[in-house]
């Protein structure tokens, strides 16, 4: 018999342990969610984001549902940005005249040189939460892989008004594979990034974009 890995041995231990899982396989046993899902959607919850998402320091404009293009030329002339990507599936209607669009496919990603050369990037994303500001990309063909959109500089995303959520827990639910389908990487990103060293400097754009531009788009 093979030797037993320090990982298997820990594992062993703790359903030893817990001998009342004993008998279950991984991945098996129910989770408990007592927990509020959803509450009821209060009045202003486009307006409530928008102030959550500026608290972050992003910049953010809502635009009807024909002024995408418009938000979005907007957007990249204030970031200066005229070298821009974005995932395979973003509609072309979204992007102005004039810039360079870098489309990132999936059978021809774009490699980290062409990403660092990026002026920004332009996606979507699949929900946004009110009460925390945050958006939320999964790898949808709007959203795109994780590194097109965390290398550049700067950040445009675009989020529907009828995708933007009360909570965390409306986010999550929402956010959940169908059944039988696999869970892709989650990016949350609530603001642009920034961290502060130990004497509390704030430092932007050390673990992704450091400028981030969100358009909400009224249905």
């Amino acid at each position: 018999m093979a030797a037993m890995s320090a990982k298997q041995e820990i594992l062993r231990r703790i359903r030893s342990a817990r001998g009342d899982l004993a008998d279950q396989s991984p991945g098996t046993t129910p989770i408990p969610r007592g927990y509020q899902v959803r509450r009821d959607v209060p009045e202003g919850l486009i307006e409530r984001f928008r102030e959550r998402v500026v608290d972050y320091r992003a910049e953010v404009d809502v635009v009807p549902a024909d002024g995408v293009g418009a938000g979005v030329a907007g957007a990249l002339a204030r970031l200066g940005a005229s070298r821009v990507g974005v995932p395979a599936g973003l509609p072309s209607s979204w992007l102005p005249d004039g810039v360079q669009v870098h489309r990132d496919a999936p059978s021809d990603p774009l490699g980290l040189d062409a990403l660092q050369a990026l002026h920004a990037v332009v996606t979507g994303c699949a929900v946004g939460i009110a009460e925390t500001g945050t958006v939320v990309l999964d790898g949808r063909p709007t959203c795109g892989r994780r590194a097109l959109h965390l290398v550049p500089d700067a950040h445009v995303c675009v989020v529907a008004a009828s995708d933007i959520v009360d909570d965390v827990p409306a986010a999550i639910a929402r956010l959940a594979p169908a059944p039988g389908e696999r869970a892709g990487p989650l990016t949350w990103i609530s603001g642009p990034s920034a961290t502060s060293d130990i004497e509390l400097n704030r430092v932007e754009g050390v673990h992704g974009p450091r400028a981030l531009h969100v358009i909400v788009v009224r249905d």
